[in-house]
């Protein structure tokens, strides 16, 4: 994908047209019809397309693509500062990526109602949230955890971590 990075200010409705653009440029190259961009006071610094199928990865969603992107041109995991334009409402993964990187603001185009109606429905997803591990469709096992404490331990005591 090209970047796309504009030099002028761009206004919230620019900014969303371009994260449709983008949504519509993937469904032509055979991904899926979700497109995102991260602006830094209305200035583009990344932009992204879901490519889960062209890449094989279940996690190439356009909002995650687009925050891999954002952090590597900005240097930083915080993006803080920045607001994220997509073409659809974040999925619970992609929500979940946007406030771990501190995104100050979401906009959607497309709500997660329009997604179920073309065969994106995460909404057994939302459902699962709130249970415990135990009543979780997907079996859950707690594993080794005597052993993987120490870990946690280990960052509990370090002085010079980078705290995120």
């Amino acid at each position: 994908m090209k970047k796309y990075f504009e030099i002028r200010k761009m206004n919230n409705e620019q900014l969303m047209r371009r994260a449709i653009a983008l949504s519509e440029e993937s469904v032509s190259r055979g991904g899926g019809p979700f497109g995102a961009v991260i602006a830094q006071a209305g200035r583009i610094v990344a932009e992204a397309s879901n490519s889960v199928t062209i890449d094989n990865d279940p996690t190439a969603h356009a909002e995650v693509n687009c925050i891999r992107q954002a952090a590597a041109h900005l240097g930083t995991f915080d993006l803080s500062g920045c607001e994220i334009y997509t073409s659809c409402e974040p999925c619970p993964m992609c929500l979940g990526a946007i406030y771990w990187a501190r995104l100050d603001r979401i906009y959607y185009a497309n709500d997660r109602k329009d997604a179920a109606r073309i065969g994106f429905d995460d909404d057994f997803i939302y459902q699962e949230m709130p249970l415990n591990p135990e009543n979780r469709s997907k079996q859950m096992t707690i594993l080794l955890p005597e052993e993987a404490v120490r870990a946690f331990r280990m960052w509990e005591e370090r002085i010079d971590k980078t705290a995120y």
